[in-house]
C-alpha cells in the first residue's frame, strides 16, 4: 500500500486499524513518512505509543520488526553476530579436505551465510511488499553507548560489519522509536527524529477508543469506566492507569457480566486497573465509592449521558 497523501489520510489509515489518533499525531506522523524521517514518541507506559508503529504495518501492509530495548543491549542482539558453531564446522571440514589456503578459508568464514541478521540489519533488507515498519521500543531502558550506535542507523540508515563492509539499504525503513522517559535520550539522537508526546486521551477520546476495541461492552458501562478512570488520573496515585488498563478493565468487567460500576465490583478488580498496591489501598473502600459517586452525579448531569 502507498504511504498517505494527506495528514487526514493518515488519521483515516490508523482508525482502520483501530488506533484513533488526534490530529497532532496524525500530522506529526504524516510528516514523518512523506519526509523519511524516524519518529520519536515519548510518554507514559500504556498510553499506545508502541501500538501506533504496530497499526501502521498493519495499515501500510508492512512487515513490522520490533527491536525491544533493555538494559545492556548491545550490536551482537540488536544488529549482527556470527554463527561462530557454523563457522567451526566450516574450518574443520576445510582443513579434513586438505584446504591449505589459510587466508582463503578464513575469509569464506566471513561470508554473508554466516551472519546472522537481528533486528536493525533486517530492517535494511529489501521487502517486495516495500520498507518494513521498524520499531526501536522503550529506547531509555538502553544505555548511552547503544544510543550512539544508533546515530549511524538513523542518519544514513546503513551499519558497518568490519568483515564485509557498509550495508545502506536501498529503501529506508519507517523507524518508530518510543520512550517511557525513565531517563532522557541524548540530543544528537533526538536531533535526527521528528518528535511527539503522547499524553492519556480526554474522556471523548478515551469512550471513543473502548468502542472502537471493545465493542461488546455496554455503553453504560464504558461510561462509567472512561469517568472512573479520568478521576484516578487527577487523583493521588503512583502510577496512573494507561488505556492499555482502561482497555483490560473493561473486558474484565464485560467478562464478569457487568453492565455497570458498584463499590464491590470496583474494590475487586482495581488489580486489573491499579499495578501498585499503595495505590490498591488508597483506592479500596470508601475511596472508591466516593470517586464512582462522583462519576455517576456527573454523568446524570451531561447531556451526551
Amino acid at each position: 500500500m502507498h504511504l498517505p497523501a494527506s495528514i487526514d489520510e493518515t488519521a483515516e489509515l490508523l482508525k482502520s486499524s483501530g488506533y484513533l489518533a488526534g490530529r497532532d499525531l496524525a500530522t506529526v506522523l504524516f510528516l514523518a513518512l512523506k519526509m523519511g524521517r524516524p519518529l520519536f514518541l515519548e510518554g507514559e507506559a500504556g498510553v499506545g505509543k508502541t501500538e501506533i508503529a504496530k497499526v501502521l504495518a498493519t495499515g501500510l501492509g508492512r512487515k513490522l520488526i520490533r527491536l525491544q530495548c533493555y538494559e545492556g543491549l548491545d550490536v551482537a542482539a540488536a544488529v549482527y553476530e556470527w554463527n561462530y558453531a557454523a563457522q567451526m564446522i566450516e574450518i574443520r571440514l576445510g582443513e579434513a579436505a586438505g584446504e591449505a589456503d589459510k587466508e582463503r578459508l578464513s575469509q569464506s568464514v566471513f561470508d554473508e551465510r554466516f551472519l546472522i541478521k537481528r533486528a536493525l540489519l533486517q530492517a535494511l533488507e529489501p521487502s517486495s511488499g516495500g520498507a518494513p515498519v521498524l520499531l526501536i521500543d522503550e529506547l531509555d531502558r538502553t544505555d548511552e553507548a547503544f544510543e550512539a550506535y544508533l546515530l549511524e542507523v538513523l542518519s544514513d540508515f546503513q551499519v558497518t560489519v568490519p568483515e564485509l563492509g557498509t550495508i545502506k539499504a536501498a529503501e529506508p525503513p519507517i523507524v518508530i522509536i518510543t520512550s517511557n522517559r525513565t531517563r532522557e535520550i541524548h540530543d544528537a539522537l533526538k536531533r535526527r527524529c521528528l518528535y511527539h508526546w503522547v499524553g492519556y486521551p480526554d474522556a471523548a477520546r478515551e469512550l471513543a477508543i473502548i468502542k472502537a476495541r471493545r465493542p461488546e461492552a455496554p455503553a453504560a458501562l464504558a461510561r462509567e469506566v472512561v469517568g472512573f478512570v479520568q478521576a484516578l488520573r487527577g487523583g493521588d496515585i503512583y502510577k496512573q492507569p494507561g488505556v492499555a488498563e482502561t482497555l483490560d478493565w473493561v473486558a474484565a468487567l464485560h467478562e464478569l457480566d457487568c453492565v455497570s460500576l458498584d463499590p464491590q465490583v470496583v474494590n475487586d478488580t482495581l488489580g486489573v486497573l491499579l499495578k501498585y498496591q499503595d495505590d490498591i489501598a488508597k483506592m479500596e473502600g470508601s475511596a472508591a465509592k466516593r470517586i464512582l459517586d462522583q462519576v455517576r452525579d456527573e454523568l446524570r448531569h451531561s447531556p451526551h449521558a
